[in-house]
């Protein structure tokens, strides 16, 4: 499988395994806020996405969807891919929304967010 075989495989899981737990309406919705570079703001994208109101179970589905190296935690590289989980044509987040979206989810300091601090940062 060449890289091209596998991100496409990779998006096309991904997808499927959002499209459980979020609509076509609600991810076009979240993606829509947010197209424009520096222009991410993950309280509203959260919202927008309906994660918000989404069960920890969902949540925890949701994070393990996230963290692509399935380390446990989501790291800085995986969160600057944050949309492109969402629609593999989504823009990747700028270098300052990835660390202000960070420092956001990051409760403990370590550089990444843990599947608790996940799910609770996204309820705030």
């Amino acid at each position: 499988m060449n890289s091209t075989q596998y991100c496409f495989s990779f998006y096309s899981s991904s997808d499927m395994a959002l499209a459980g737990i979020l609509t076509e309406a609600e991810i076009a919705a979240g993606l829509q806020s947010c197209q424009a570079a520096d222009s991410f703001d993950y309280k509203t994208f959260f919202v927008k996405v309906g994660l918000n109101s989404k069960s920890k179970d969902q949540l925890t589905k949701v994070f393990g969807i996230l963290d692509q190296d399935r380390s446990g935690f989501i790291e800085e590289d995986e969160l600057k891919l944050f949309l492109q989980n969402f629609s593999a044509s989504a823009r990747a987040l700028t270098d300052a929304e990835t660390k202000a979206f960070l420092a956001a989810g990051d409760t403990d300091g370590d550089g990444k967010i843990g599947v608790d601090g996940k799910t609770d940062f996204i309820k705030q």
